[in-house]
């Protein structure tokens, strides 16, 4: 898997930087810094993220589809264009009824934010 980010100073299609493949959850890293981690998945219909919990609040915005995100127990329906801010230390999972992409931007400035 290529974990290298992307080039900076360079225009991009955002729903071209991934794309989806049968059966499979795909990420790409797009900035990884100390401070922030911004990241483009693609899941195909069907696949499920099992719940992880964050140490630090998201903000997931999706780019392609729709999807089911549960966070600190609670489901959420989010269409295309739509977004989340979820909190820190929350359970967190997705589920694909189709296929779907989202960003996900991390801003790491501290566990009591």
């Amino acid at each position: 898997m290529d974990t290298s980010e992307l080039a900076t100073s360079k225009s991009r299609i955002i729903v071209e930087i991934i794309q989806s493949i049968p059966k499979a959850i795909l990420s790409k890293t797009t900035i990884k810094k100390i401070t922030k981690n911004i990241t483009a998945s693609s899941f195909d219909a069907g696949e499920k993220r099992s719940v992880k919990t964050a140490a630090f609040g998201k903000y997931l915005q999706i780019i392609e589809g729709t999807t089911e995100i549960s966070s600190h127990d609670k489901k959420h329906s989010l269409p295309l264009g739509e977004s989340i801010i979820t909190r820190a230390h929350a359970n967190q999972s997705f589920k694909a009824t189709i296929p779907f992409t989202i960003i996900s931007t991390i801003t790491k400035s501290g566990y009591n934010s």
